[in-house]
């Protein structure tokens, strides 16, 4: 049975080198065993039968390969080999991408640098950028928050003025209805018809 390829289990060149090597260190093992040496175990077979022997030899290395292969493909799945290779070579990658740019913050790697620090060197950043972000969209509702409260002010206020307007001429209009109840209506009655009389005679 062939082994998984490395383009099956794994996709960095890293893992594309280990897989090689597994794959050559298995081949140069299972035919490290030669004739001569099966010959010497079975020496009255391969005198009889050489041909056949080193047929059997042959069968039984190539067996012995894919029975190694395939053993350690599933040691690698079971640990979750291939992904973390992956991820190891992108951790390598990265680290000497900022090595290259001259990088200096507090997580590049020291002998003496504790694990959590670098943690902390990482993720504080991002915490920081985040409390930012967060901190300007609380600015930004507070402004539109005292502008709508002006708003609501300036629109209390036209309303107040509104309501005193109306009260004043309710008032006027109360002080005159007033006024012209008090008027003596029966006597301005009675002037105004002696006037159009007389405006008739004359």
């Amino acid at each position: 049975m062939a082994s998984q390829g490395p383009d099956e289990a794994g996709t960095s060149k890293r893992y594309t080198h280990l897989h090689s090597a597994l794959q050559l260190a298995t081949q140069r093992a299972s035919n490290k065993w030669t004739f001569e040496d099966f010959e010497e175990c079975f020496p009255l077979w391969c005198a009889e039968e050489r041909n056949g022997a080193q047929s059997i030899m042959s069968v039984l290395a190539r067996g012995m390969q894919e029975a190694i292969e395939k053993d350690a493909e599933d040691i690698l799945q079971a640990y979750g080999a291939p992904a973390a290779i992956d991820t190891l070579h992108q951790v390598v990658t990265e680290a000497r991408e900022r090595k290259k740019s001259g990088y200096t913050g507090k997580d590049v790697w020291k002998p003496d640098l504790e694990p959590r620090a670098a943690v902390r060197a990482r993720t504080i950043p991002v915490l920081e950028n985040e409390r930012d972000r967060l901190l300007a969209t609380l600015q930004e509702l507070e402004s539109d928050n005292e502008e709508m409260m002006a708003r609501l002010q300036k629109l209390t206020t036209e309303s107040d003025e509104a309501d005193a307007k109306a009260k004043k001429l309710l008032d006027t209009l109360d002080k005159t209805v007033e006024n012209f109840s008090a008027l003596p209506t029966e006597d301005m009655l009675g002037w105004t018809l002696t006037s159009i009389e007389s405006t008739k005679e004359g």
